[in-house]
């Protein structure tokens, strides 16, 4: 990708913002035509696109992007949030309390590789204040969509209440969601507690055990 086709690709984010675009909304990568800006259907090619991405001021405050880890085939993604402290120093998932603990769900309860499964954020940059808000997710959310145009992920495992209602504009309690699969386009997500949260919630380790066995049996259909 040019550099001059990087410049219209970001000038159209910023329209897209300046006029309200929600998170919520999709955009429509297979009606594109020539005179719109499309992101590479290169999965590598659209990590460095978002690594050097600065449409909003969270971009100040990041050491790293964390664009997204683990097997590009694989049929589950999970979402999380954004970036913790850990992650954005050493620019990888998985570290810290709340990434080992994830790591120890994926590979003790779900019997597999933390590396065999794909995992991203809704937001690429850490916030200062950890503080997400709507203008940060909508302004990732064209990557994000892109980037499960591309890996074409058949269960979708979201982490976190927050991440649910950036994710489809829902306001369903959470309580009545978690655990449940829910058709959403071509992919089916399923929700449970993010790993921050049952670090600070123990009582709560035992819902997400059985959401990871709902998990489980789902992936040992696929």
């Amino acid at each position: 990708m040019t550099k001059n086709l990087q410049n219209k690709l970001l000038y159209q984010l910023n329209f897209l913002k300046s006029i309200g675009y929600e998170y919520g909304q999709n955009l429509n990568f297979k009606n594109s035509n020539t005179e719109q800006v499309r992101l590479p259907d290169d999965i590598k090619q659209l990590e460095q696109l978002v690594k050097n991405c600065h449409l909003c001021q969270l971009s100040k405050y990041r050491e790293n992007v964390l664009f997204g880890s683990g097997n590009i085939n694989s049929s589950i993604m999970f979402l999380k949030e954004s970036p913790t402290i850990s992650e954005d120093e050493v620019d990888t998932f998985y570290v810290g309390k709340s990434g080992e603990l994830l790591k120890n769900m994926i590979e003790k309860v779900l019997k597999v590789s933390y590396d065999t499964v794909y995992i991203t954020n809704i937001v690429k940059c850490i916030s200062p204040n950890s503080e997400i808000k709507a203008e940060h997710v909508n302004n990732c959310k064209a990557y994000l969509d892109k980037q499960i145009e591309l890996i074409k992920p058949k269960l979708l495992v979201i982490l976190g209440e927050s991440v649910y209602r950036y994710f489809t504009s829902d306001n369903t309690a959470f309580s009545e969601i978690r655990g449940k699969v829910i058709p959403n386009n071509d992919l089916d997500i399923i929700c449970t507690y993010e790993p921050s949260y049952l670090l600070r919630n123990p009582s709560s380790k035992g819902e997400a055990y059985e959401d990871l066995l709902k998990i489980k049996a789902i992936m040992e259909q696929m």
